[in-house]
């Protein structure tokens, strides 16, 4: 497992952007498929994208607003949010799990989470 610590939440407006980070422990980051999943109240916690070496891969929710990347050389990756929307209010977790194909959607395939950052969008 790796340790994982997602910042970059906080309170913004109908259109507005955020940038979420999330440093991970250890030197075999390249390895290591990254996810990020969102939990709104009362709802389930849901695939926003997730990012490995060789692709990226985002909820169709988010396609054309969110970008995944990486920086493997600073063993963080990062989720770009632009023309937010009230729906996209939630906890964000960032999680990691060794990469392998198959299941990428699932949360319960990913093996190290963070703690969570807030995200709310007001209308």
């Amino acid at each position: 497992q790796v340790q994982l610590v997602e910042s970059g939440g906080g309170l913004v407006q109908t259109g507005g952007s955020l940038r979420l980070s999330c440093s991970a422990s250890g030197r075999t980051f390249i390895t290591y498929r990254m996810g990020w999943f969102r939990q709104a109240p009362g709802k389930e916690r849901e695939f926003v994208a997730a990012a490995s070496w060789r692709e990226t891969l985002l909820a169709e929710s988010v396609k054309g607003r969110f970008t995944i990347s990486r920086d493997n050389a600073k063993n963080t990756v990062y989720l770009r949010m632009n023309d937010l929307k009230p729906e996209d209010t939630g906890v964000y977790y960032c999680a990691a799990r060794i990469d392998y194909n198959g299941r990428v959607h699932s949360s319960d395939t990913y093996d190290s989470w963070g703690q969570g950052t807030q995200v709310t969008v007001s209308s």
